[in-house]
């Protein structure tokens, strides 16, 4: 190893290994622990790249050393005793006698957490130390793995010939989606700037202005509650956008990207979904999953069964769509009566079931309102055998899609049948354009309000719009969205049409959307394209459970930082200069 001579540091503790022995070598980093053996004092060293042992004979040399101190330590590396070696780390089996140390950054204070166990630690506290919280290995190698995740997808998107270009962080306020945040304009009074929930705009003009293929690692700013896979505040994805594309070219590269990157950066022994992923409609993972979000990871598939009970004689299903979900697994004594209660704490009056007995006769609660007759229909729509469970779900449509999803994932995870160690990947396609609205009595979009309909104009003017389905997709992977996208509507006559639908006149959408409305009457391309959300990529990559766990400084799931102390009180003078009067 060469090494260089530096002020505070020669080397870093990677770099370090027994062939260094019998050389004098300055390092430089972190005090995590000290041990006094009488006479003989131990500190465990830390850097970013490691840990090394140091031994320090002379007490004086331990002066304003404190844990978490910063210090440079000058002396010879040497090997340790064999009883000593540490095998969890590569230093393990050297150490470095000190001759001189120098305190570089002392504790002035109590240090409020010990770092190598702070995730353990209340998350107020570790956020508002979030700089010592970072220290310790685990949140430190997390952050460290997105970077390397990010500058592997920014080399993939290269490689495929996209072109990175930044958009603008203050933009126009949208209508659309979830809440902006806005920013008051000190030149221009009473008007605001707001920061982008996603580049939409700017990434479908850079299609019309001729850019073939753009990406970015995007930061995106919505006022939303926090989640465990959502961050509040800001977020960031892989934005990307192509020209003369169909659903199935982003389909293509969405696969190609999201697949190599799990594939090389996936934990050992993980599988990843190969190419192509399943296409699956959102009608039919409503019904089969219960969800627009479907994990397969769990083989339980949910059946519709709502015609063969309107036959029957048990009145809480009839009038009612009824869903169905087969198991064939050993259930503990008192498994019914827990899945009872679980059903009831989401909402469910009840739930049904039937077990079929080895003669393939039924046993269960509403075995007796099910005619003879019937039996063997059930048996046969249900695909039933010596040994299975079926579980009934019935209530209006959408709740029953609901409920059915929550059982099938909490039979999933009770009975162990979760496939272990995959990632599955699918993508979910074919959204309603508009859905009703309960509070407003109005039509809206469902989903992005620039997405191409299926059947374009002709379906504008002619179908309901409740029965229109977009060009829409989502990818999911493990039941988390990573990503929503669209072929875009880049025709001016049904892109009136469509908003006029959703209660926004032509005078209003030049109004909120005038850049598009102008520049999709200068020969727009056909375009289209999505966004992988990073943060979850990299959840999910990670086995977190919360997306702050890889987010180097997260807000809290109140929307603060704690750190910073944001968001904080302004003074009077920076009000006036944005024209603004705070309200009591």
């Amino acid at each position: 190893m060469t090494m260089k001579e530096g002020i505070y540091r020669d080397v870093t503790f990677d770099k370090l290994s027994e062939a260094d022995m019998g050389r004098e070598i300055r390092v430089a980093g972190w005090v995590e622990n000290i041990r006094d053996h009488g006479g003989i004092t131990f500190v465990d060293l830390r850097d970013m790249y490691g840990e090394l042992q140091v031994v320090l004979h002379d007490d004086a040399l331990l002066k304003d050393i404190g844990r978490e101190a910063c210090v440079t330590v000058k002396g010879m590396l040497r090997k340790r005793d064999e009883e000593t070696y540490n095998p969890r780390i590569p230093t393990g089996t050297i150490e470095l006698a000190a001759e001189t140390v120098e305190v570089l950054g002392k504790v002035y204070q109590q240090v409020p957490f010990e770092v190598m166990t702070s995730k353990e630690v209340r998350e107020d506290v570790r956020l508002k130390y979030r700089f010592l919280d970072l220290r310790n290995s685990k949140v430190k190698d997390n952050i460290v793995f997105r970077s390397k995740v990010i500058s592997f997808l920014r080399q993939k998107m290269t490689e495929l010939g996209f072109l990175e270009i930044q958009t603008p962080i203050l933009c126009a306020s949208s209508p659309e989606g979830a809440r902006d945040y806005i920013v008051p304009s000190r030149k221009y009074k009473g008007q605001f700037y707001a920061l982008p929930q996603a580049p939409q705009q700017y990434k479908q003009l850079l299609m019309v202005s001729g850019f073939d293929k753009y990406f970015q690692i995007a930061p995106c700013f919505r006022d939303e509650d926090a989640r465990a896979d959502r961050s509040p505040g800001e977020f960031y994805q892989l934005d990307f956008e192509m020209s003369f594309a169909t659903q199935e070219d982003v389909f293509a590269v969405g696969e190609e990207v999201l697949a190599a990157a799990f594939e090389k950066f996936a934990p050992e022994g993980y599988e990843v979904t190969k190419a192509p992923f399943p296409i699956i409609s959102y009608t039919q993972a409503m019904l089969e999953f219960g969800t627009d979000k479907p994990d397969l990871r769990n083989p339980l598939r949910i059946l519709d069964v709502t015609e063969f009970f309107q036959r029957c004689s048990f009145k809480p299903f009839h009038k009612k769509t009824v869903r169905a979900i087969k198991v064939h697994a050993e259930m503990s004594k008192g498994f019914h009566e827990k899945l009872l209660k679980f059903a009831q704490s989401i909402g469910m009056g009840g739930l049904g079931y039937l077990e079929v007995m080895e003669d393939l006769s039924y046993k269960g609660p509403i075995d007796k309102f099910i005619p003879e007759e019937m039996k063997t229909e059930m048996r046969e729509l249900a695909r039933l055998e010596a040994g299975d469970t079926i579980f009934f779900i019935a209530d209006k449509e959408s709740r029953a899609n609901l409920y059915a999803g929550q059982i099938r994932t909490e039979l999933g995870e009770k009975l162990d049948l979760i496939e272990k160690k995959a990632y599955r990947f699918c993508y979910v396609n074919d959204f309603p354009m508009y859905e009703y609205d309960e509070e407003t009595k109005q039509i809206g979009f469902t989903h992005n309000p620039f997405s191409m309909p299926q059947g374009g104009l002709e379906a504008l003017n002619t179908k309901d719009p409740l029965d229109i389905l977009a060009y829409q997709y989502d990818i999911v992977c493990n039941g988390v969205e990573l990503s929503s996208g669209a072929v875009r509507n880049h025709d001016i006559d049904i892109m009136v049409k469509a908003f006029e639908i959703a209660g926004y006149d032509e005078e209003t959408l030049k109004a909120k959307f005038g850049a598009l409305y102008n520049a999709f009457q200068f020969g727009a391309p056909p375009h289209a394209g999505m966004a992988p959300g990073i943060d979850r990529m990299i959840m999910l990559l990670c086995e977190e459970e919360n997306i702050r766990e890889v987010i180097a400084f997260p807000m809290s799931g109140s929307a603060q930082d704690l750190m910073c102390g944001a968001p904080g009180f302004v003074t009077e003078q920076q009000l006036r200069e944005v024209h603004i009067k705070v309200r009591d």
